[in-house]
């Protein structure tokens, strides 16, 4: 399985304001939960009657067929969780993906574990996976590698720059290794 996050891996959030990343497209999205939560922003701010700006995400139309080319069954690992299928997926030309849920609590498990990893290994259940995020440090490896069963790969992608060849070659290395 190859679990993808959006904001880091495919929207490069962390590019330079004005300058997207080479052939991304820019997407001005109102999900309901991007809505919800700017709307609570400017209430605690005191302008609730301020209108919510769309989120400004850069997608690149190629990475689609690049992931479905990868050797991988695709779920999302994502805080847009079904959001994705419905804002993402389309923009991309991806089917409707399996995600996996966050609990509506994220406490940080400590020790510099970036709170999705546990969740991630206990959906896994012990089968193989690679993980793409812009959050995946050491001690994310370390943890994963004490706690889940099977094989993981987790790579980190810069959030400047989004997915590259190298990333896909990365995992396609990795993934014909394991068969």
């Amino acid at each position: 399985m190859l679990l993808a996050d959006v904001d880091g891996p495919l929207n490069p959030y962390a590019a330079k304001p004005y300058r997207r990343p080479e052939g991304y497209r820019t997407h001005r999205l109102l999900t309901p939960r991007w809505e919800a939560a700017e709307r609570r922003r400017l209430d605690e701010w005191g302008l609730p009657n301020k209108p919510v700006k769309p989120l400004r995400v850069w997608l690149n139309p190629d990475h689609g067929p690049a992931l479905e080319a990868l050797p991988f069954d695709l779920v999302w690992a994502t805080t847009w969780e079904e959001e994705a299928n419905i804002f993402v997926a389309p923009v991309l030309g991806l089917p409707e993906l399996p995600f996996i849920p966050w609990p509506a609590s994220r406490p940080e498990p400590g020790d510099g574990v970036f709170w999705k990893t546990p969740e991630i290994v206990a959906w896994a259940e012990g089968r193989a996976f690679a993980w793409v995020d812009d959050e995946i440090t050491e001690a994310d490896r370390t943890w994963v590698r004490d706690h889940h069963d099977g094989v993981a790969l987790l790579h980190r992608v810069d959030p400047r720059q989004g997915l590259t060849r190298d990333d896909f070659a990365v995992l396609t290395a990795w993934a014909t290794g394991l068969v």
